[in-house]
């Protein structure tokens, strides 16, 4: 693939940006460098390499959960404004 002037008007357009003669010739030559460089990955033989998501293996760390006991609900109730039932008593948000 070339990078020309037309495809880096092309780009322009698709970004909504306009650039400057400098800048579009060190976009081109970026590119260009980009395009080649992939080029060089795609030279490369990858016979029998299985893909990968990550560089590096990935893991959740989790703790053990681990049954503890909870807080009494009069204790948690004692600076309620308002209580019913065991519950905290609040107002209605959807009519």
């Amino acid at each position: 693939m070339t990078i020309d002037r037309e495809l880096i008007s092309y780009l322009e357009s698709l970004a909504r940006i306009q650039l400057s003669e400098e800048e579009r010739a060190a976009t081109e030559v970026d590119l260009q460098s980009i395009i080649s460089y992939f080029d060089q990955l795609n030279a490369l033989d990858t016979e029998g390499v299985e893909p990968l998501s990550h560089s590096f293996p990935v893991a959740n760390v989790t703790r053990e959960d681990v049954v503890t006991p909870s807080i009494e609900p009069a204790l948690l109730l004692q600076n309620a404004p308002r209580e019913k039932d065991g519950c905290f008593l609040v107002y209605r948000a959807v009519e």
